[in-house]
């Protein structure tokens, strides 16, 4: 990881306009202008730079992969709960109007039962800038902590649902130092419908879709992690049972990460309950960490 510099940070901060430039975590906390933190570090930073936040009463947003564990994002809660800070979930695809949009299909009953679904995630990792990325110990995993993620909460929002079980297929397998490089998961969702993830970081191309499908209709768009753009959700309506009705709806989607950190304020400032709450992030690790063995059954249940 890139060590962080004071002169760079003052100098980026006088760019920027900000008063005030850190070297550390602890330096940064401490500073009694300082309300809230959103964590954007390497994966392995997320759960000790939580935890000195949420120890000098500061509210936190945390990117995501929560952390590198399920033992880590429990510990994060528990710190947060503790101190009296709100803490968030960096998933910022929850933010969008188009996911919006296929969430209100599916509890109108409009596609009718769901029985299906499927979020996909490629693109090159050749091309990031976070050379840690393969790097197990600092990013805990490859693809399916860094975009399954994504895909992975997108599903569980949508459907208002949680993760029962998961099987897993990696390519490479992981090892205690390399991360796997793309990957195929398996879910099956508490309310019974099936689902799919596939993500990879050897693509040629950045692409990613989810596709809803019900016994009545089916809802699919592409790019639906992407912001500050227009994007076309397609609805299929069933007829016959042969052919669908179909629909196009053109959708702009915001900046999504001024969204979420609005959120987040708002919560802060309005005494409100957290847009993705630490919860959702402990369940979510227990499924990312199930997936990197094969998978399994997950103890968190609707309720935990």
């Amino acid at each position: 990881m890139q060590k962080r510099s004071l002169p760079d940070a003052r100098s980026k901060a006088s760019a920027l306009g900000i008063p005030y430039a850190f070297s550390t975590t602890d330096d940064l906390v401490r500073c009694e202008e300082v309300d809230a933190v959103f964590i954007v570090s390497a994966n392995s930073a997320h759960c000790p730079e939580t935890i000195s936040a949420a120890r000098a009463g500061k509210h936190v947003l945390v990117e995501k992969p929560m952390a590198l564990n399920i033992a880590e994002a429990e510990s994060m809660v528990q710190e947060c709960d503790s101190n009296h800070v709100k803490l968030m979930v960096g998933q910022v695809v929850r933010f969008s109007p188009v996911v919006h949009e296929i969430r209100k299909l599916i509890q109108s009953g409009g596609l009718g039962r769901i029985v299906s679904a499927r979020a996909d995630y490629i693109y090159d990792a050749r091309l990031t800038h976070r050379t840690w990325l393969y790097d197990r110990v600092v990013a805990g995993g490859g693809p399916i902590f860094d975009i399954g993620i994504h895909c992975l909460d997108t599903l569980c929002y949508v459907l208002d649902d949680t993760v029962a079980s998961v099987r897993s297929q990696l390519s490479p397998q992981p090892t205690r130092t390399t991360t796997e490089r793309s990957a195929v998961l398996s879910l099956l969702l508490s309310k019974g419908t099936v689902a799919s993830i596939t993500c990879s970081f050897e693509a040629p191309v950045r692409q990613n879709i989810i596709e809803i499908v019900g016994t009545e209709g089916s809802a699919m768009v592409q790019d639906f992690t992407q912001g500050s753009r227009n994007l076309t959700l397609q609805i299929g309506r069933r007829i016959d049972g042969t052919r669908l009705a179909s629909e196009q709806r053109e959708i702009d989607v915001p900046n999504m990460y001024v969204e979420e950190v609005t959120a987040f304020s708002r919560c802060i400032l309005e005494g409100l309950e957290s847009p993705v709450p630490g919860i959702v992030g402990v369940r979510h690790q227990e499924v990312l960490d199930l997936s990197l063995t094969g998978g399994g059954i997950l103890k968190y249940g609707k309720d935990a």
